[in-house]
């Protein structure tokens, strides 16, 4: 094969935002499939928030990128040759190559697509890890009944947009949180009962305008100054699933002011909270079978839309994955690596 394979990998551990000199782009031989491998040709690559962690070397759920490796991300791959009978030449999957053009992954560790059933970039969004994240999260966790009250953070984002969805179609009120007119505007369009913008000039008071009846279930994606107004709403026995810290990433230090969490604290043994961090893997086993069915149908149906963003050329991945954490994405953040 003429071709060599276009690699991003880690050149240092980003110190805040991340850094076009933390990101080495370079040419490598294409590798060959051993026995139950394949050889893949990546065509879309998935960026999403956990990345920022794993460019890190603190304690985390997983083991960081080590400096030198490849980046790591989901991708939809097409089949170039096969040592399995499981795949075949031509097929697509999906698969976890991460920052490159080609991989070599084992045929156990990839799923077959059929691109007649939905476009294959839902795999990396809707119908893939992020919609499955909002399914289990809000399902088992947030545990919303008829007639509650929902709010969601970055919810126009691949998370929170099926959040809210899901809520909606559970019987919910549903409220999202966004940045900008334009999100806000997109809220609206997927149905949210309310939707605010959280760089307004006084998110608490429009929060407690709009929802008086305050908060049954949120879905946290974000923290920091989002997570301050909504604490105030929360009903007592409300559940927080807690999946996203985004506010943070790319802090280097505590934040300032006066320590919150006796407040926090007061507010959990008060209004007896439920907040449970969860990793969606946790719920792949119980779940899985049933989100495939479930948000499948919904997609069908129109009762669960999305949007997605999509930017060409694996050597924009770094600028694209900074302005994703800046919230400069709209809808869920892809790379189209090749056709």
């Amino acid at each position: 094969m003429s071709e060599s394979n276009r690699r991003i990998r880690l050149a240092s551990r980003p110190v805040g935002v991340p850094q076009p000199e933390d990101f080495t782009h370079d040419d490598a031989p294409i590798g060959s499939p051993g026995e139950g491998e394949v050889l893949l040709r990546t065509r879309y690559l998935s960026l999403d928030p956990y990345m920022r962690g794993r460019l890190s070397d603190a304690k985390s759920y997983a083991k960081p990128v080590e400096i030198g490796d490849v980046i790591v991300g989901a991708t939809v791959s097409e089949v170039v040759e096969s040592n399995s009978p499981k795949f075949s030449a031509g097929q697509t999957v999906l698969s976890y190559g991460g920052w490159q053009s080609y991989s070599v992954e084992p045929a156990a560790q990839l799923r077959l697509l059929d691109p007649e059933a939905a476009p294959v970039t839902t795999a990396l969004g809707v119908l893939g890890m992020p919609g499955f994240t909002a399914y289990s999260g809000l399902l088992e966790i947030g545990r919303p009944q008829a007639g509650e009250t929902v709010a969601v953070a970055a919810a126009t984002g691949p998370v929170g947009s099926a959040v809210g969805q899901i809520a909606k179609i559970k019987g919910c009120t549903t409220v999202g949180i966004a940045g900008g007119p334009e999100k806000v505007a997109f809220l609206e369009e997927l149905g949210f009962d309310v939707a605010l913008d959280h760089r307004g000039d006084d998110l608490r008071g429009a929060l407690k305008q709009a929802v008086p009846q305050g908060i049954d279930v949120y879905f946290e994606n974000v923290s920091g100054p989002v997570w301050d107004a909504v604490l105030p709403r929360l009903n007592t026995f409300a559940r927080v699933p807690v999946c996203g810290l985004a506010a943070g990433y790319n802090a280097t230090e505590a934040p300032s002011g006066p320590d919150r969490s006796a407040a926090l604290m007061r507010n959990i043994l008060t209004k007896s909270l439920l907040l449970r961090g969860f990793i969606q893997t946790e719920f792949v086993e119980s779940m899985f079978s049933d989100f495939l069915r479930d948000m499948g149908q919904w997609v069908r149906e129109g009762k669960v839309k999305y949007r997605e963003d999509i930017t060409e050329g694996l050597d924009n991945a770094p600028q694209t994955f900074v302005g994703m954490l800046e919230g400069k994405n709209f809808g869920k953040t892809i790379i189209q690596v090749g056709e």
